[in-house]
């Protein structure tokens, strides 16, 4: 299946039609949608809410929208198309610094799958096998090394600048979109991009046909410590401030879904979990793919969802630099775990 169909699949998938429970009534069911982009195991949690039927359970009727890039859920939720995204950390503080406030309910990457760099597999063979020698290298015409983030703003852009940056080689290559994997792969195997970033899936993807080879790779223990000083919130869960004060009960009955969700992933299995959402979701990419990406978490994460002060005050790193057009944001302006922690309370 490819990357559109895949979408088109996510999009148009909801539970109605689906049981209530006991005492429910179909009216008070309430329609909610979680937006996130590109197609990918690392957004797998709102699909494992969704097939486990616990948005169901808690009486609502749930769609997932998807797109290409990252910031695909920031643009969503920006327009009221979507209630949730889902999507990298920065994308909430963007979005309130540009007079949508919105608040982050919960993590559900602690450690970030996709500042991994990718290089074109006949650089790799000719000795670029190090973000360093990457820098240093020229095209045929001279110019400066493309590397591709999925868009320019993505969680992919923020954490790949800030990569080069922090090693004093910012200035020395020249970022562009990428989009999905349809795009991505053949341009790293036609040689427009030089290297791209890449979640674990994409990683297995792109060596398994020989288009590239990784020279970054945050699943090695502490790659991602050394650089960004320790864990941080990268992937969360978040809605726009008005969400929240129009309808609590409904924010918190999407959190206690979400929250079960990563339970259940804490508490199962790889294969398990692997076979769970492969059928709907990811029946055309590569199992291995699918595999590496899922065990990321597995191997990088508390799974509790829970960002404290300390961990959100070094994403500092990343988000407040120059380029990303985010001010210096307090935590107690842009995370409310209140309905985290009301969800771990019901289901203990």
């Amino acid at each position: 299946m490819n990357i559109t169909r895949r979408q088109a699949l996510i999009a148009g998938s909801t539970l109605a039609g689906a049981s209530m429970l006991p005492g429910q009534l179909r009216a008070e069911t309430k329609q909610v949608s979680l937006a996130f982009g590109p197609v990918s195991p690392v957004y797998a949690i709102g699909m494992i809410a969704e097939l486990k039927g616990y948005f169901r359970d808690e009486g609502l009727d749930s769609k997932l929208v998807t797109g290409n890039a990252g910031t695909f859920g920031r643009q969503t939720l920006a327009a009221g198309q979507a209630l949730f995204a889902h999507g990298d950390a920065s994308h909430p503080l963007q979005l309130s610094a540009r007079g949508k406030p919105c608040k982050i309910l919960l993590a559900t990457e602690m450690v970030c799958s996709y500042a991994n760099i990718v290089v074109r597999q006949d650089l790799y063979d000719g000795g670029i096998n190090s973000v360093e020698k990457l820098a240093e290298h020229k095209r045929p015409d001279g110019a400066k090394p493309i590397v591709a983030a999925t868009a320019i703003g993505s969680g992919t852009w923020v954490f790949g600048t800030y990569v080069f940056e922090t090693r004093g080689l910012g200035d020395r290559v020249n970022w562009v979109a990428g989009g999905g994997p349809n795009t991505m792969f053949p341009s790293l195997q036609t040689k427009q991009f030089d290297a791209i970033m890449a979640p674990p899936s994409w990683i297995v993807e792109v060596e398994k046909k020989g288009f590239g080879r990784t020279i970054y790779d945050t699943s090695k223990p502490g790659v991602f410590e050394k650089d960004f000083g320790g864990t941080l919130p990268v992937l969360v869960i978040y809605t726009l401030q008005d969400t929240i004060e129009q309808d609590k009960a409904m924010v918190q009955a999407y959190v206690n879904a979400i929250h079960r969700a990563i339970a259940f992933v804490k508490a199962t299995p790889l294969a398990d979990v692997q076979a769970l959402v492969t059928p709907k979701y990811f029946s055309g990419i590569d199992p291995d793919a699918v595999s590496a990406e899922l065990g990321f978490d597995k191997s990088t994460w508390a799974y509790d969802g829970v960002i404290d002060k300390s961990s959100f005050e070094r994403g500092a790193k990343p988000w407040y630099r120059k380029g990303t057009d985010i001010p210096e944001t307090k935590y107690e302006d842009v995370v409310d775990m209140s309905f985290l922690q009301a969800a771990m309370a019901k289901y203990k």
